[in-house]
């Protein structure tokens, strides 16, 4: 089929209703007048990209200069290229802790993952509470609240005392309803088609 040549007709009306959008979205924006905060920021859901959609948020928040703080909750057992990387910037540009040792049905041992999410969230608290860090990635601390490895209330009472300027950006499906309504933006990450069903398994680059 040859392709449709748009008239000076046509032109004119995408221009008139491009123009009325731009009208609306400035009239839109005039309204916006709270200035900048750290945000509290959750990714949940059964799909796949949580954790990646944070690690970028956070890729971006460093090339800006700032400094960032990520704690992996529940992983660490296993290395990671995005962990390689992040790790080779520097800890003056990011500061990366692995501190879990795999999920409940690996461990097999619940007071050791119990202690293990304690030690994690500690680190996560002092890098929350101290201000050069501007945004902190809480990776997979929804999974260690949905197994009630930390006490919720404790959480969010850290959460809510962050700095200023501090974002925090919690990931794990199954996010508890507390944590959902505290949070400024929420993701919910939704499973349409996996791989792994087909019988094909992870691999480098995709999955990690």
């Amino acid at each position: 089929m040859p392709e449709t040549i748009p008239t000076k007709h046509d032109s004119a009306r995408h221009r008139e209703k491009m123009a009325k959008k731009m009208a609306a979205r400035a009239k839109l924006m005039a309204k916006k007048t709270a200035g900048e905060k750290g945000l509290l920021i959750v990714h949940t859901g059964p799909g796949k990209g949580k954790t990646t959609a944070a690690l970028g948020m956070a890729l971006r928040m460093i090339g800006h200069g700032h400094k960032v703080g990520v704690v992996q909750f529940i992983k660490g057992s296993r290395d990671t290229a995005e962990r390689r990387i992040l790790e080779g910037l520097g800890q003056d540009k990011v500061v990366f802790k692995a501190m879990g040792e795999g999920f409940t049905w690996e461990t097999q041992d619940r007071t050791r993952d119990v202690e293990m999410a304690d030690a994690a969230w500690k680190e996560a608290a002092a890098m929350i509470a101290d201000p050069a860090f501007r945004m902190v990635l809480l990776d997979e601390l929804n999974v260690a609240l949905r197994y009630d490895y930390l006490n919720l209330d404790r959480v969010l009472e850290v959460l809510a005392a962050r700095p200023d300027s501090t974002h925090v950006i919690v990931t794990g499906r199954g996010a508890k309803e507390a944590l959902i309504e505290a949070a400024d933006l929420v993701t919910e990450m939704k499973l349409v088609k996996h791989p792994f069903k087909a019988g094909i398994k992870a691999q480098e680059g995709v999955e990690y």
